[in-house]
């Protein structure tokens, strides 16, 4: 009966319809020729798998299927038509932690991506709130205003009027930056660091970089140069970010943690929680004291990440405070 639950819960692997992926030349790509340019901005496929592309006419310059690489100048539009393909299964189920009409609240469940993207379509949150706004023939549908990584779990705000989704987007994105009322706590299930003091909070401030990865090009991560002054001395950017962490219970195999995050970078937690020498069990990209693995993306998943709270999001003269029940693993067994 369990097993039978699960596959319920899932929805089955699917083909997509296809999309169309547009770039409009910028100065600094001027002089490259297409399919060097498109290698160069999107590093998950080499030079002769774009040519390929090409060869197989799925490549467009100014609505012109291309028919052999050629010179670029600033402000011609490149499209590759990408064929249809299968995305994932994903769970289709989940928590309403609060709904008004208006704001909609739930408890994500891991594996289920907010938006498109990482191969992933119509496989997404997005795409199912509309779905089934539309079966239940409702003229406004439930959108995201923040995201979640696939395998993070837990509180996910969404509006349905656009003036709610435009206000609360501009909230998170203040919050995204700098340091606000909005308190957002995780937990986390890492390994284990003896120099975590249970009860005791400890801050981190350290920057967020743009470092270089062989799969995708760029990826976020740790600085790469041990330097006070970052902005100086490294090349790609950097981005502020804040966490506070807290040992909940020590355990024989792990440490079970809870994350107070300021600010919201990407990956910020996995990232810091690598420099602290406390990665999450099972991460596959971001390993102990900041290496970053060159075999993996931040797709991938394998680690147990809940965002449990979100506490002091004030909108139209409200304030609102939200809380997801926790997966068993992340509840202090004493």
């Amino acid at each position: 009966m369990l097993e039978e639950n699960l596959k319920q819960d899932w929805l089955p692997a699917q083909m997509n319809n296809g999309w169309a992926y547009s770039y409009i030349v910028k100065p600094v790509d001027s002089g490259s020729r297409v399919v060097y340019l498109l290698a160069k901005r999107y590093g998950h496929s080499s030079v002769d798998e774009w040519q390929g592309r090409l060869d197989a006419g799925e490549i467009l310059l100014n609505d012109i299927v291309l028919r052999q690489d050629k010179i670029i100048v600033v402000g011609d539009n490149i499209v590759w038509e990408r064929p249809p393909w299968e995305e994932p299964s994903i769970p289709h189920k989940w928590e309403v932690v609060f709904d008004n009409d208006d704001l909609l609240v739930i408890n994500k469940p891991s594996g289920l991506p907010v938006m498109a993207g990482g191969g992933y379509l119509q496989h997404t949150l997005t795409t199912l709130l509309k779905k089934e706004a539309v079966t239940k023939k409702k003229l406004l549908f439930p959108a995201p205003v923040h995201r979640l990584g696939r395998f993070t779990s837990g509180l996910i705000i969404c509006a349905r009027k656009p003036e709610t989704r435009a206000l609360l987007s501009a909230i998170f994105r203040r919050s995204t930056t700098q340091s606000n009322s909005i308190k957002k706590v995780y937990r986390a299930l890492t390994m284990i660091n003896k120099n975590l003091v249970p009860g005791k909070i400890l801050e981190l401030n350290q920057p967020i970089a743009e470092n270089s990865h062989p799969l995708i090009g760029k990826i976020w991560g740790p600085p790469m140069k041990e330097s006070k002054d970052y902005k100086k001395d490294f090349k790609g950017r950097l981005l502020k970010a804040s966490s506070h962490i807290k040992l909940i219970e020590r355990r024989e195999d792990a440490d079970l943690l809870e994350i107070t995050i300021k600010t919201g970078r990407p990956h910020q937690i996995r990232i810091h929680l690598a420099m602290l020498g406390s990665p999450l069990i099972g991460d596959p990209l971001y390993k102990s004291h900041g290496k970053i693995a060159q075999n993996a993306v931040p797709g991938d998943g394998g680690y147990l990440l809940h965002a449990y709270q979100l506490n002091h999001l004030e909108i139209l003269g409200e304030r609102y405070s939200f809380k997801a029940n926790l997966p068993k693993r992340l509840i202090a067994q004493r």
